[in-house]
């Protein structure tokens, strides 16, 4: 018997690896956005990080018919007054990739004093299936940003960005210890049983 199908509504297979690593569910296979090419990608014009995903998650779920999990996070610079927030993949501009909005970052940090360079990561999950219903968890990640890059490994902020816990960035970390302490591995500890168990009784109904 085939299993159920979720699509994961993002197309950063580090986003994808974090998510199947960490998020197991009987009976369900999680798939990303790259099997629906047709799909385009969603505008996240929402004002938070649950709106944005909230709109991934029904888009996608509404586009391929199938259920569908979105993922919108970011980092949330307590000197910067929250940015770059909601536009953290963007923060450099519209088509900046990771390097380029580290860079700003760090230019715009470089002068606040260390103990003033304090963060947080969030992560809010949001599930869609077909009929409309719906669930968000969320997670955080507390922490500092440094002024300069520290470890080779993850993506996007990571290594600028040491957690509460740790005095290694999480590029320094490998992906088990970042799932550890990340605000996505918290979000998913959060999704593993109310929506897991939604999603278990969803699959159950499709068999």
């Amino acid at each position: 018997m085939a299993d159920a199908v979720v699509v994961l509504a993002t197309r950063n297979p580090h986003k994808v690896d974090e998510i199947r690593d960490a998020f197991h569910v009987p009976g369900v296979t999680f798939t990303s956005m790259d099997e629906f090419p047709h799909v385009p990608e969603t505008v996240e014009d929402g004002d938070t990080f649950e709106a944005n995903a909230r709109k991934k998650a029904r888009e996608v779920c509404a586009a391929t018919g199938l259920a569908a999990l979105a993922d919108d996070s970011g980092l949330v610079v307590d000197a910067l007054g929250g940015e770059p927030g909601v536009r953290s993949a963007r923060f450099a501009g519209e088509d900046a990739d990771d390097a380029a909005n580290r860079a700003l970052l760090v230019q715009r940090i470089r002068d606040v004093p260390e103990e003033q360079r304090t963060a947080r990561f969030v992560c809010v999950l949001a599930l869609a299936l077909p009929g409309d219903l719906e669930m968000v968890v969320a997670g955080e990640c507390s922490g500092r940003i440094l002024t300069e890059e520290r470890g080779d490994g993850g993506f996007g902020y990571d290594p600028l960005f040491v957690a509460d816990s740790t005095q290694r960035t999480f590029a320094e970390m490998s992906r088990r210890e970042k799932a550890a302490l990340s605000h996505r591995g918290r979000a998913l500890v959060n999704a593993q049983d109310a929506m897991g168990r939604l999603l278990r009784e969803w699959a159950g109904r499709l068999a």
